[in-house]
């Protein structure tokens, strides 16, 4: 008995690898060995840097609350003690665009969190 291939399967595999990887640069898009490596490894470094790019945006406003904190007269660290403290509940994203769009409010939360008159 002759051996089955499915051919209309791994065609249909095959054109679905290469329709992914179109826009890549040179054999990359045309080889299908190729593209298919280049892809599992497009791939892991989405999965990868989906992950990382939370870290690098909390980076980023603690930064921005850290310099405007500072413009203050207070240090990051300080400032997010006391609002703990005193239970303000305001995620670092929004402060950090406070910190950036409306630097007046800003020193409203941080005259409020300090205590300052």
């Amino acid at each position: 008995m002759p051996r089955s291939q499915n051919k209309v399967a791994s065609h249909r595999r095959r054109k679905r690898v290469l329709a992914r990887a179109k826009g890549y640069w040179g054999a990359r898009s045309k080889v299908y060995t190729i593209a298919k490596h280049h892809l599992d490894k497009g791939l892991q470094h989405a999965y990868r840097d989906r992950r990382k790019k939370k870290r690098e945006f909390r980076q980023l406003w603690i930064v921005r609350i850290n310099a405007a904190a500072r413009m203050h007269g207070t240090t990051y660290s300080k400032l997010m003690q006391s609002l703990k403290a005193k239970q303000i509940v305001i995620n670092r994203k929004v402060l950090a665009d406070l910190a950036a769009r409306s630097p007046e409010a800003f020193y409203e939360v941080v005259k409020f969190a300090l205590g300052v008159n």
